[in-house]
């Protein structure tokens, strides 16, 4: 009998340690979530389908490791313009490969501009637009970007594209998809004129000044020995005349 009130008890004992402690784990508050990762754009176009040149361009380039480190120490946020696959199908052949690896970085750069922009600031942006490429100067990477009724239309000097419509936005990373691979003046439109030639060199004046000085010493010396030879004739000539005189009065 005492053994059997004694293992009621333990039992009680033992209940009530197991809903304390299990009371405890409940109490405990949940791990506040971690800071958000960094925006993968290869992750937002695999999601969104059709960018399967772009994605590999983005690898190869490194651009797409750079927009991750961009977005996560700027606070100007980024956009991207993205090729569909059929817009590079429709580029003519052999025109990716006819780019060396630093050209290609150059073509990918040209499609990220280094601030957000969203839908309704196409409309007051001031053109022509500087990319990542650099220099937006018209014979380099010029980028125009005007908005006609319901449309946005992108001019790079060599094609005339048109943005279809918004794939991602988040106020950081904003990705349009565009119909046409954005091809840049500096790689693909015609090279800037050639400068003009350079102007003849000018005549050395010192070396002119001796030759007119020279010239004109000579001239002074035929002047000179004219002089002289008048001044011999009138020599010779006057006593003829004085004699001629003497003769008609004498």
């Amino acid at each position: 009998m005492s053994q059997h009130f004694i293992s009621i008890h333990f039992l009680l004992l033992l209940l009530i340690l197991l809903c304390t402690t299990t009371t405890t784990t409940l109490a405990q508050p949940a791990p506040a979530p971690g800071p958000p990762g960094p925006t993968n754009i290869t992750k937002i176009l695999e999601k969104a389908g059709q960018f399967t040149t772009l994605i590999r361009l983005l690898a190869i380039t490194n651009v797409g490791d750079q927009i991750k480190t961009q977005l996560n120490n700027s606070k100007q946020g980024m956009t991207i313009l993205a090729p569909t696959d059929n817009a590079f199908s429709a580029l003519s052949a052999g025109t990716l490969n006819s780019l060396n690896d630093q050209q290609k970085d150059e073509l990918i750069q040209f499609h990220v501009i280094p601030t957000f922009l969203a839908t309704s600031q196409f409309q007051t942006l001031s053109n022509p637009i500087r990319t990542q490429a650099g220099d937006s100067t018209y014979y380099k990477f010029p980028l125009n970007i005007t908005t006609s009724s319901n449309s946005v239309n992108i001019t790079t000097g060599v094609v005339n594209a048109t943005l279809a419509n918004s794939i991602y936005s988040d106020g950081s990373l904003a990705v349009y998809q565009v119909d046409k691979v954005l091809l840049p003046m500096s790689l693909f439109g015609p090279q800037p004129p050639a400068a003009a030639p350079a102007p003849e060199p000018v005549k050395d004046k010192k070396k002119t000044g001796k030759d007119d000085t020279a010239a004109a010493g000579d001239g002074s010396a035929k002047a000179n020995s004219g002089v002289v030879f008048l001044r011999g004739d009138l020599h010779a000539f006057i006593p003829g005349v004085f004699a001629l005189i003497g003769m008609i009065y004498f």
